[in-house]
């Protein structure tokens, strides 16, 4: 049986559901994000009881099916941008629509609908996280940066991190900067 949580987006999530099924005498699942299979059957009492317990700590269990899917998209996205070590080669659009094995025009109508915002839209914004988290890092230099997300140029990296954040790639690391030198003046 699998059930799907909205919210669950980060490895503390994971541990959390595991920790909530095993509460509830389940012991044989495996987790991932926005996602759990139970290898056994939940009744109606864990369910809801699991369904009370993830509440109190900002996760959602999923019922109807178009929030499952949205749920199946973020977390594709955050798992592929955040987590993997690189880039799918392929369109994104044929990355998603091939693991969940829908169209993709389906797959965006949905998304659009209900959130607000395109696919791509979604992938842009967390795109710009993850080069926020690498240029905090300092590990990589923006070409490196723009190379390892499949960015086609420095400049279209750039471009698209001011429109979101207002700020330039470089002005955004040198705050990062200045800020450990007016903590280290301390």
């Amino acid at each position: 049986m699998k059930l799907y949580i909205k919210y669950m987006v980060s490895l503390r999530c994971k541990m959390m559901v595991k920790e909530e099924l095993q509460n509830l005498g389940i012991h044989k699942m495996v987790v991932d994000l926005g996602m759990v299979e139970v290898l056994e059957e939940l009744s109606a009492e864990q369910r809801q009881r699991l369904k009370i317990n993830l509440s109190k700590s900002g996760l959602e269990l999923l019922e109807d099916k178009k929030s499952i899917i949205i749920e199946k998209i973020k977390n594709i996205i955050i798992e592929m941008i955040h987590y993997s070590e690189n880039l799918p080669k392929v369109n994104y659009s044929e990355y998603i629509s091939e693991h969940l094995g829908y169209d993709y025009t389906y797959l965006a109508n949905i998304f659009s609908e209900v959130k607000g915002i395109t696919i791509r839209q979604f992938i842009i914004l967390h795109k710009i996280e993850k080069v926020k988290e690498l240029l905090i890092y300092d590990e990589l230099n923006l070409t490196e940066i723009s190379y390892k997300l499949h960015y086609s140029s420095v400049a279209h990296l750039s471009n698209q991190f001011k429109k979101i954040t207002g700020l330039t790639p470089t002005f955004y690391k040198n705050l990062k900067n200045k800020r450990k030198q007016n903590l280290e003046s301390i």
